[in-house]
């Protein structure tokens, strides 16, 4: 994160021929309000130093005893490290050396955000949000919210009723919905003209369905926008939607394949399967759940579905379709050992069994459950290993594979077996996923549940 902010600063002062304080100044004049105070922190940055020793210096980043020194850019002459740096402005000596002083401490607020009372309130909202995936928002404990973000109806239909427990999409109407609208889908009454109730006119036997979704990052529709690091594009507008891409995660899941429902501002018109079924059938507005999760563990699969998360009455609600599509997780993280922390075939199996077996407790009968194969990864570093990454794109300093190496040093990458110059590592990957994939299409073939059929669909990466 420091290496991002501070590369910024120095290409916008580069870009607008100007002193990094008023880069600072430009920077901070972008970013909205209270968010603003991220930005300020920033003054102590000399040009001449590239971000890494400058991130190094405010002892923002750190090296591990016996690990490697983690830099995007080129290092410097070993004598520069050697050298006490002395940030502007800031008169205070900065060294690379990693030891605790007393010298140090006006910096230990950098290592965690959190720490400034501006942000405090925020960063206790959204770990509440990322621990329990339900709304922030929610006064009636229905699991939906009239709020968009932190959870809110950017993820699950939006309530109409936030005081009442027995309101929320996706229920079947109470009475055919002659008093109110009890399923948040807009219609209720009674018509005039005959007495009879519109739900009941527009909606018996129409077979209503909502989706559910139960995914990783690429079905939360994780995005950070280039414009955010590249200069030649950067504007207040640009980071206009800040606070809401914070609050949401930085996941977008109002415009994903899945779930989506507004017109996204990032790719164009949404295309949703929710909006395909909404289309086909308006008793389905609103009645959607995105349950996902940027960076899901492996192991996590069947706690992920406890009741805790997944708003469904086995005897109140319509039928669900529900997406099981953890395209990644299973394969993907950031060790260096990488190989050793995939799921194996047979805890995949025990695993989505498990999960399975749970979800047939809650879903309504006459549901649906599609297992979706993994993705195979290796399309990433074929073709964007060689191109620029935002960051680069001013100097042509900085490729996709140099940031995939500084993440992997990091241990950060979202994923070490693919986003790798190992190709051998790149394919061993792809074969445990297709072997996981096999998995997930041995179930659909041979299980049978109650509530619930199952398919399996491989990852539709061509059409992608």
């Amino acid at each position: 994160g420091c290496v991002l902010v501070v590369s910024v600063i120095e290409q916008l002062a580069q870009w607008h021929n100007s002193t990094v304080k008023a880069a600072v100044e430009r920077l901070c004049n972008y970013i909205p309000g209270k968010y603003q105070i991220m930005c300020h922190m920033l003054h102590c940055i000399d040009r001449e130093m590239n971000a890494d020793v400058v991130c190094h210096s405010l002892r923002l980043c750190k090296q591990d005893p016996g690990q490697p020194l983690c830099h995007l850019y080129p290092l410097p002459k070993v004598s520069c490290f050697l050298t006490s740096f002395k940030a502007m402005g800031c008169g205070w000596p900065l060294k690379l050396e990693l030891r605790s002083t007393e010298d140090s401490r006006p910096y230990a607020l950098f290592s965690n955000l959190c720490a400034f009372p501006l942000l405090a309130n925020l960063c206790e909202k959204i770990k509440y949000v990322i621990r329990n995936k339900l709304p922030f928002e929610d006064f009636d404990g229905d699991k939906f919210s009239t709020f968009p973000t932190l959870r809110g109806y950017h993820w699950r239909g939006r309530d109409c009723d936030d005081k009442n427990t027995t309101v929320y999409p996706g229920r079947r109407p109470d009475n055919w919905d002659v008093k109110s609208d009890s399923n948040c889908n807009g219609i209720w009454g009674v018509d005039p003209k005959d007495g009879i109730p519109y739900e009941e006119k527009f909606c018996k036997g129409a077979d209503s369905q909502g989706v559910v979704l139960l995914g990783d990052s690429a079905g939360a529709h994780f995005h950070i926008p280039p414009e955010w690091m590249t200069v030649t594009q950067m504007s207040a507008k640009s980071f206009a939607n800040l606070p809401m891409a914070f609050t949401d995660e930085l996941d977008w899941p109002q415009f994903s394949e899945i779930t989506g429902f507004l017109n996204s501002t990032i790719g164009g018109w949404t295309d949703s399967l929710y909006l395909r079924l909404r289309r086909r059938n308006r008793c389905n507005h609103r009645d959607l759940q995105n349950i996902s999760q940027n960076g899901m563990l492996r192991f996590f699969t069947f706690f992920f579905f406890k009741s805790y998360y997944l708003a469904r009455n086995q005897l109140l609600d319509n039928p669900a379709i529900v997406f099981y599509a953890t395209i990644g997780n299973d394969v993907c993280n950031g060790n260096h050992d990488t190989l050793a922390h995939m799921t194996t075939p047979k805890e995949m199996l025990s695993n989505v069994m498990q999960a399975l077996r749970y979800l047939d407790s809650r879903l309504p009968n006459g549901s649906h459950v599609i297992l979706t194969g993994l993705v195979d990864g290796r399309f990433l570093w074929d073709n964007l290993h060689d191109r620029y990454h935002p960051l680069g794109q001013l100097n042509r300093d900085i490729t996709y594979s140099q940031l995939y190496s500084f993440l992997n040093c990091l241990q950060v990458s979202p994923c070490s077996g693919w986003l790798t110059a190992n190709e051998t590592l790149r394919n061993l990957t792809s074969e445990r996923a297709l072997q996981l994939s096999n998995v997930l299409k041995e179930i659909a073939r041979s299980e049978k549940f109650a509530n619930f059929d199952v398919f399996y669909m491989d990852f539709p990466l061509r059409q992608s």
